[in-house]
């Protein structure tokens, strides 16, 4: 009878900058409830939705309901953005690019209450403006005239979006429109937001760097940036803001400090004096709280499995990429790694394959889950050797 096992790995410390892991035992896999745990959140926020992403690792700092899908507001323009971007990227507009203002767009924007750069009807706009009014005052006017001027029309570009999001794997949105305005089914996760921010970072620096423009005049009407980081955070330099009714108050932000970028992303204040506090209060703690740094090497063994009818009793458990590791300076004493597998593995392995779950916890935040490959192959025992293992299981001793 194959069982889970679960092969505990010691993780120590070394001079507060790296890790060393070796094996410490081998036990039943526990329940998945057990494993997970319920740490306490050390940030403490009001906020309904939190996260905290490193950009360079891309690990998940904190996570307060980070996964979950929720109403993003205006914070859904950064993938109306990155179509546009990639657009632009493509060659197939450029900036100088005109696009007309319909009076579906002129609706939305002087017509409505909500936020508009103040676009006149049947004018023809730059993208140049267009992006701008987008990024800086988070016009909903102008994401519609782009989303009809590059793909016909705003249904047409929200499946765009939706496409490049599945491309890209983030898995929990569902795009709706263009603006972020309130529509059923009209969701995306805190996680997925960072690292949307993080691919527009990596991706589109050209672009990004709008996001930290102060204020944007157009039509005789100069509006000011809602980032409640800029200027008052160092090296904050983005990103984005969102309010509905549904969503409360929320944000998407950027800094970077010592060489290091971080970004939040939270949801759900009751005000926009509560949502500037709070930004500034994550985005402090970003740095000064949390530790990202890299675990394991590209490559690197981290441990064996046990394998059944196998020319060679183990295989060695190997990470494909590079493992970092992030985490609340309160929970260096509870940080863990664990090899997961179903085992023993029968034979024959193929290197390359993956076979086990390398899990990373640290008290408040989110495990981390790194697939292992085999190291090298195993092939099987030959006949007689299958022989005398069956026979051995058989009689109750261990594979």
């Amino acid at each position: 009878m194959l069982r889970g096992l679960t092969l505990t790995l010691t993780i120590l410390l070394a001079s507060g900058m790296g890790l060393n892991a070796s094996v410490a035992q081998v036990r039943p896999a526990a329940p998945a409830e057990q494993a997970a745990g319920t740490p306490e959140d050390p940030l403490r926020t009001a906020a309904s939705h939190a996260v905290i992403l490193d950009h360079a690792t891309g690990a998940v700092l904190y996570s307060k309901d980070g996964e979950t899908p929720m109403p993003p507001a205006s914070m859904s323009k950064l993938m109306t953005m990155l179509v546009v971007a990639e657009r632009l990227k493509a060659g197939d507009i450029t900036l100088d690019t005109t696009f007309p203002v319909s009076e579906k767009a002129w609706r939305h924007g002087a017509m409505s209450d909500g936020s508009h750069m103040f676009l006149p009807l049947n004018a023809q706009v730059s993208v140049r403006d267009l992006i701008t009014g987008v990024i800086v005052v988070s016009a909903n006017d102008a994401c519609i005239v782009l989303a009809e001027g590059i793909a016909g029309s705003e249904e047409a570009f929200v499946q765009l979006m939706n496409e490049r999001a599945a491309a890209l794997g983030l898995t929990s949105s569902s795009f709706r429109n263009v603006t972020g305005l309130p529509e059923d089914g009209h969701v995306i996760s805190a996680v997925d937001l960072a690292r949307l921010a993080s691919i527009i970072i990596r991706d589109h620096p050209e672009l990004y760097r709008l996001y930290s423009q102060r204020t944007f005049s157009f039509n005789d009407r100069t509006q000011e940036n809602r980032n409640p980081l800029l200027g008052r955070v160092t090296g904050a330099d983005g990103v984005k803001t969102g309010h509905t009714d549904a969503s409360g108050y929320g944000m998407v932000g950027s800094a970077v400090q010592n060489d290091q970028r971080r970004i939040i992303v939270f949801n759900g204040m009751p005000s926009m004096a509560t949502r500037g506090s709070e930004a500034q209060r994550l985005m402090r703690a970003a740095f000064t709280e949390f530790r990202a740094f890299q675990m394991f090497d590209e490559g690197a063994s981290v441990g064996t499995a046990t394998v059944f009818m196998g020319a060679r009793p183990n295989v060695s458990l190997v990470v494909g990429q590079a493992v970092s590791a992030a985490f609340h300076r309160t929970a260096r004493a509870g940080l863990t790694a664990e090899i997961v597998y179903t085992g023993p593995i029968r034979a024959p392995i193929t290197k390359g394959q993956q076979i086990a779950v390398l899990e990373i916890r640290a008290p408040g935040t989110a495990t981390q889950r790194v697939p292992l490959v085999a190291g090298e192959d195993v092939g099987r025992l030959n006949f007689l050797g299958r022989a005398f293992m069956a026979l051995r299981v058989m009689l109750g001793g261990q594979p």
